[in-house]
């Protein structure tokens, strides 16, 4: 028997894929978000670039840095022991050459300790992807929307919705699966085309916004939840308002406080009276 405790692979999302098993992907950015999604017995764990905009505040996840993806990387594989952890390729960082695109990669696996990168693009990106396979960095594709690109698409839309760009998205999945990767997220895109293009790839594809006819689904922590989350695209699902509940523990909190409630007897340590007595000079120093 499988022990479910062991760490997943490739190779085990690879047998879930032909085991007709959905893959349950999510995002984390941090130590507590990554323990709680692993004890929820999420599949994958993205640390993705969309940190940039969930958890740095930023309108986009342009200005997220190879820093601030290792920084995070680190934090969340602290947390994983049997999950999956991908990390986001971030803006420029394997745009450049094929050599510091593979060292940029490799940071995250050598620093963030991640057992995989994910990059955005399609064709352009295989030559790369060749490289990081050849080297023993795993990678995972994305095409669809992809965020890095928003400004050259034209902002967050439905890719594919026409024939050339269907048949193009096709080519550059199946581009991609033969220069390696071992899986694919497919981001907002017709259903009708997620299904063609799972079916027509041997790994896994992982959809955001791409229906149920894929192989997973991957979603943001904080949409999730509901966690100080400002975006609600149509795909989201929302399982949970924590926002509303941390808003008003706090609120409680400073309403305490202000009012002399907070702290309590309970809450409170005390000195023995000789010693209280001695700190106000009415005892022996002796």
């Amino acid at each position: 028997m499988t022990n479910n405790l062991a760490p997943i692979t490739t190779a085990d999302l690879r047998a879930k894929k032909h085991a007709s098993e959905p893959i349950a992907m999510i995002t984390a950015y941090d130590f507590p978000s990554a323990k709680l999604a692993e004890e929820a017995g999420a599949d994958i764990l993205l640390v993705g670039d969309s940190l940039g905009m969930v958890v740095l505040g930023y309108d986009s996840t342009l200005p997220v840095t190879m820093e601030d993806m290792v920084h995070h990387t680190k934090a969340v594989t602290r947390a994983a022991k049997r999950a999956f952890v991908v990390a986001d390729l971030p803006f420029l960082s394997y745009h450049g050459t094929l050599e510091e695109g593979v060292k940029n990669a490799g940071r995250l696996m050598q620093e963030g300790f991640a057992k995989a990168v994910k990059m955005e693009g399609g064709v352009e990106l295989a030559p790369l992807v060749k490289k990081c396979v050849q080297a023993g960095i795993p990678v995972m594709g994305h095409i669809g929307l992809t965020p890095q690109a928003v400004h050259q698409l034209g902002g967050y839309k439905v890719q594919g919705k026409d024939v050339e760009s269907a048949r193009r998205l096709v080519e550059e999945a199946e581009v991609l699966q033969e220069a390696g990767i071992f899986a694919l997220v497919l981001e907002c895109v017709p259903e009708e085309l997620a299904a063609l293009i799972s079916s027509r790839l041997d790994i896994p594809v992982i959809g955001i916004g791409a229906g149920p006819s894929v192989d997973g689904q991957v979603l943001v922590y904080h949409d999730l939840v509901g966690y100080a989350s400002q975006l609600k695209p149509k795909f989201v699902k929302r399982y949970a308002e924590i926002g509303d509940t941390v808003r008003e523990a706090i609120k409680s909190y400073v309403a305490e406080v202000k009012e002399r409630q907070f702290p309590g007897p309970e809450h409170v340590f005390h000195a023995k009276e000789e010693v209280i007595s001695r700190l106000y000079g009415g005892g022996d120093e002796q």
